[in-house]
């Protein structure tokens, strides 16, 4: 990282988007000029940001687990309150899929959004900005100040350019997440009284009382189970999901589902060991029936946006599992799972607003036969629902077997249930793909439908591309994020050594060896 070393690189990263919003505010002429002049303005900003973020990637180290890129400035010194900014092999990947998908979906709203098209554009530019500002974030102010500034352009997204019952579904998205965050708060302010310090490193390196850490990881547990979401307080996201403009489909499951599974990774797991292994069973639980329950919701879907909905929490699911297992396998399956998550469902979501612009319907019913005049389409399609069911030679296999490989060793019960989402999850997106793209055409309208423009193959090409490197030669980010999940994982488990507790999911999985040997 020499080449970069000295630089406040990351700040340039979090900070670009929101210098091309302050733009986009001074940009002048009759409303044609101004949408087209905002479009690009956003294009740029977003493929400038997504460029500089590459050379972040290029430049980290994969040998050690230490933060890097750091930059400190002393905020509110008397308070012990910092701008404190780095990345590890955590949230460094994270990065990196955020500034990814953000010009994409520049791209996917060009000719969607006709109206108010700069302060669409000005709301996507703010939300980069706090996406990447949190997973930057080394303080916990800061932190907190990002993860909850992610809520406003995406409120306004919604209830502004979605569709159907959008006012409904932004205020319902900001109420579940709003409730959940303020008791996230309260366990960050007892944590900042408690240490003294609002500094993540040092925070992790803090020893607080079991009692304490209980109370503490429930009150991150609202917030961030909302965030992924989990069952059952995950009815705020199929709502969303379909009242959001497609790009804003693709954010919300692209990126800002994965600020759970962070949060959890960042604070539950390292800053609250014994709580975390103490509630893991509840984890469990909730994770499989949401992998199981909702998976069967998406099976009488008819909406295809609500299916694909549903089938994110139940992915999300194996996340949740994957990061409680703790391990050094399920850990790095969760952070894959979400990776490519993020990119898998965005494109599916992007394939949705393809058929949606041109007919202006997401019912499955409507259509049928596509493959007949739009093969480039129902090719790229395949592509990304083979990966949503885990096919090897895809992103979505690599997660989803480093998930279930951890998960069988840390309690082989859980594994059990959780592989009943691979099966119905290939039932649902089967489903889906023969009722949409195979058949005979019997519809006009549906005959008429012409294949990808170019502007469409370019967003999804990239991410076909991107798809089959993570499920052929996923190496590459497995690297990034290896010396730092072990060190997770190390100091999580040497902590329960010293605190001399058992893991509650290993407890479970010797009570259930010992009946099973009974039964025998």
């Amino acid at each position: 990282m020499t080449f970069i070393e000295g630089l406040p690189i990351l700040s340039v990263v979090t900070f670009l988007p929101l210098v091309g919003a302050l733009f986009l505010l001074f940009v002048r002429g009759d409303s044609e000029v101004v949408a087209r002049q905002s479009r690009y303005v956003a294009l740029w900003t977003t493929l400038i940001t997504f460029g500089i973020s590459l050379f972040v990637w290029f430049g980290f180290e994969n040998g050690t687990a230490e933060f890097q890129f750091v930059e400190r400035f002393d905020w509110l010194p008397q308070y012990r309150i910092g701008y404190h900014m780095g990345v590890d092999g955590i949230s460094m990947l994270f990065v990196i899929l955020a500034t990814f998908l953000m010009p994409v979906c520049i791209l996917a709203s060009w000719d969607a959004i006709q109206k108010m098209v700069r302060e669409y554009m000005i709301a996507f530019l703010i939300l980069e900005t706090m996406m990447v500002g949190m997973f930057c974030a080394l303080d916990m102010v800061l932190f907190y100040v990002f993860f909850e500034g992610v809520l406003i352009p995406m409120f306004l997204i919604i209830g502004v350019w979605g569709g159907g019952r959008r006012v409904y579904s932004a205020f319902k998205l900001f109420l579940y997440t709003l409730t959940g965050s303020v008791l996230l708060l309260v366990a960050l302010l007892a944590m900042y009284f408690q240490v003294g310090t609002t500094d993540i490193p040092a925070l992790m390196e803090a020893d607080f009382a079991r009692d304490m850490q209980y109370w503490l990881w429930l009150g991150m547990f609202a917030s961030f189970a909302v965030k992924v979401p989990m069952w059952p307080v995950h009815t705020w996201l199929p709502d969303a999901h379909v009242d959001a403009p497609t790009a804003g489909s693709v954010i919300l499951a692209g990126v800002l589902l994965k600020m759970g599974g962070y949060g959890f990774l960042r604070f539950s797991l390292p800053m609250l060991p014994e709580a975390s292994a103490y509630f893991a069973p509840l984890v469990f639980t909730l994770s499989i029936i949401a992998i199981v329950y909702t998976s069967l919701v998406a099976l009488v879907q008819q909406d295809m946006k609500k299916m694909i909905a549903y089938s994110s929490v139940a992915h999300m699911g194996y996340v949740t599992i994957g990061v409680f297992a703790a391990n050094q396998q399920s850990i790095e399956g969760a952070i894959f799972q979400m990776l490519s998550h993020g990119v898998v469902s965005g494109a599916l979501f992007l394939c949705v607003g393809v058929v949606y612009d041109r007919l202006h319907t997401r019912e499955m019913d409507r259509y049928g036969g596509l493959a007949n005049n739009m093969p480039m389409y129902a090719f790229a399609f395949m592509v990304f629902m083979l990966a949503s069911v885990g096919l090897p030679g895809t992103a979505g296999f690599v997660g989803e077997f480093l998930v279930l490989t951890g998960a069988f060793k840390a309690n082989t019960w859980v594994a059990l249930f959780a592989a009943l989402g691979v099966v119905l999850g290939a039932t649902y997106m089967l489903l889906l793909y023969r009722r949409v793209i195979w058949g005979a055409i019997t519809k006009d309208d549906v005959r008429e439908m012409v294949d990808l423009d170019r502007r469409e193959i370019a967003i999804l090409a990239p991410i076909i591309i991107i798809v089959m490197w993570m499920g052929i030669y996923p190496l590459p980010f497995l690297d990034v994020m290896s010396e730092s999940v072990a060190h997770l994982v190390n100091n999580y488990q040497a902590d329960l050594k010293a605190a001399g507790v058992t893991p509650a999911a290993t407890e479970v999985t010797r009570l259930g060896g010992q009946l099973l040997a009974f039964l025998r």
